[in-house]
């Protein structure tokens, strides 16, 4: 779907809307964030900010005293934290059943959520340092990832289920660098850590995009892209490095990854911002590629060649992500 602001670029663009008009179309379609908009998202930026800010200082509290203070006053006083966020959830909750207002409590909850979810990994790792339990650190990143599925079901925030998802990550890899992982003995390691990390994400990207045709509450922008970003970086970096080994099938992948993103976000769901971080990646290889090729037997004439290919390759990337820009907005 197309934003306003590409609707109005293109109404402008084909003439629909006259110069001298322009300015009262812009004001009229609220492009612009009025001051009551200004408002509210001072308000929720202050909202988070403050909520991460208690987080932390509950941390570095304890941090700082620790020597001054017991282990069942730092316990606590964590535990402590945790029931009240948990508290002024279960309270939002109710105010809104109650009340029957949709949004006035919504970012209140979200946010004592957030904090609670957040004070779960805090005393997971004020246990593990207490006790001296001698995990490794990937145990404690999964072990609060699996505590806090059951808050993600539950909850049904997008928020949530991306704080969720980087903790797997971090778990992966201080996983693969504490014992590596099964495929070392087929792949390298660093090979092994980059696909690991290319399917965890890839696979949440199509699980949410599926999922998000059914639950509304999935249906954000910004989720998906974070999601594409964190899957399409590991997949650029695996087949740089593998273009120093040779031709493997393993290389398949790259292509094949491009193929669904252009297929998905091209005619399925059209989204600019996925189609030119696909294009961002081809141009990083590309370069890559002609960089090894070339820089060993061209001498300094290659770094001329390869700024022509970089901005050329650019110059094809913006027109037809222009083009293509067109055809969303008539």
């Amino acid at each position: 779907m197309a934003s306003i602001r590409s609707e109005l670029t293109g109404l402008i663009e084909q003439g629909a809307i006259s110069p001298a008009e322009v300015a009262r179309a812009v004001a009229q379609s609220g492009l612009y964030p009025t001051g009551r908009a200004w408002s509210v998202f001072l308000d929720r930026l202050l909202l988070w900010l403050g909520t991460l800010a208690l987080v932390c200082g509950v941390l570095f509290f304890i941090a700082y005293n620790w020597a001054e203070m017991g282990r069942w006053l730092r316990f606590g006083l964590v535990q402590a934290a945790l029931v009240i966020a948990i508290g002024v959830y279960v309270w939002c909750q109710q105010e809104r059943q109650g009340q029957k207002k949709t949004q006035a409590k919504q970012p209140v909850a979200r946010a004592a959520l957030l904090a609670a979810a957040l004070l779960l990994g805090v005393l997971l790792a004020l246990f593990g340092q207490v006790y001296q339990t001698g995990a490794d650190p990937w145990q404690l990143f999964f072990f609060w990832a699996l505590l806090l599925l059951p808050w993600t079901l539950v909850a049904r925030f997008d928020v949530l289920w991306v704080v969720w998802l980087g903790l797997l990550n971090l778990a992966w890899v201080l996983y693969w660098r504490t014992w590596g992982s099964a495929l070392d003995v087929l792949l390298d390691s660093d090979i092994s850590l980059l696909l690991g990390l290319f399917v965890l994400n890839g696979v949440a990207l199509v699980v949410w995009e599926l999922g998000a045709r059914r639950w509304h509450w999935l249906a954000c922008g910004w989720a998906p892209r974070l999601l594409a970003l964190a899957g399409g970086v590991p997949v650029s970096m695996l087949m740089i490095a593998l273009l120093d080994r040779g031709v493997t099938p393993l290389m398949l992948v790259y292509p094949g990854w491009l193929a669904m993103l252009y297929a998905a976000y091209r005619h399925w769901r059209p989204d600019l911002f996925m189609l030119a971080g696909g294009c961002l990646s081809l141009i990083a290889v590309v370069t890559l590629f002609l960089a090894q090729e070339l820089l060993w037997q061209a001498g300094a004439g290659a770094f001329l060649l390869l700024a022509v290919v970089v901005l050329a390759l650019g110059a094809v990337a913006v027109f037809w992500l222009r083009r293509l820009q067109l055809e969303l907005t008539t």
